[in-house]
């Protein structure tokens, strides 16, 4: 069984997103080892890029902050051969396009399966165009994780159908932030996706209280969690894994 299809046996996954480096590469680690230590189930790591359209604006500024520290994907590979020696769960990279084409699908996939990733996320690759990536994903053993919009309703049979890993339910329109209310009918896009796929789904974007987060575990099969956490290291810098070790257990369940 896959490190990833674990995550979700027996119980709802909690996936916390953290982005690279924001902070310095050991502060990264001492976030992850904290959200761990608390019930993190998988962990979602954020490989910065300049230009992060699906990202709101905490996530964005620590996407500056991270490229600031001179944090690199060389480096950050290099962080997960250290994460390795004592984080067991599965790790997650999201990035954009670009950030694996400088590098070289086939070096930046190889090198994924060679530090131990579980998995690759891409938000600004549809999934018409997923081809080029999902061939050398599926050569080294690396799950290409799909997303899934409110406005995919007709195209949810058809991601679901070819899903990876766990499906990204992105619980509302627009980019990556905390909200005060999710409005989306997960339920019924739950419904399709299990129809299609045996596939666990989780849901992201806007998630940030216990309750939000026991609403969304009720309806899928984990919930993610990225810009309430990266907040808390925008606030406590180095004091920050503490601070999230906390949060990540309200939120567990």
């Amino acid at each position: 069984m896959s490190r990833i299809k674990e995550a979700f046996t027996g119980k709802k996954a909690f996936i916390p997103f953290i982005t690279c480096g924001d902070g310095g590469l050991a502060n990264t680690i001492d976030i992850v080892k904290a959200a761990v230590e608390n019930g993190a189930d998988l962990v979602e790591l954020g490989i910065p890029f300049s230009d992060p359209t699906a990202e709101g604006p905490v996530i964005q500024a620590a996407n500056i902050r991270a490229l600031a520290t001179g944090v690199t994907t060389d480096k950050i590979f290099d962080m997960v051969v250290e994460l390795r020696k004592s984080v067991s769960v599965p790790l997650v990279f999201m990035t954009y396009a670009n950030v694996v084409f400088s590098y070289g699908i086939e070096k930046f996939v190889g090198k994924c399966h060679e530090v131990g990733i579980d998995g690759l996320i891409l938000p600004d690759v549809p999934f018409e165009e997923k081809e080029e990536f999902a061939s050398v994903c599926d050569k080294y053993d690396i799950d290409l994780i799909s997303l899934i919009a409110p406005t995919s309703h007709e195209r949810i049979a058809m991601i679901a159908k070819e899903a990876k890993g766990f499906i990204y339910i992105v619980s509302s329109l627009g980019v990556t932030g905390v909200r005060n209310e999710i409005n989306t009918d997960i339920a019924s896009m739950v419904k399709l996706i299990r129809a299609n796929t045996n596939t666990p789904c989780a849901v992201g974007f806007g998630i940030s209280t216990p309750e939000q987060a026991a609403k969304m575990r009720e309806l899928s099969d984990g919930v993610i969690v990225g810009s309430a956490i990266v907040r808390q290291v925008a606030e406590y810098g180095n004091d920050a894994a503490g601070h999230i070790g906390e949060y990540v257990k309200s939120m567990v369940g």
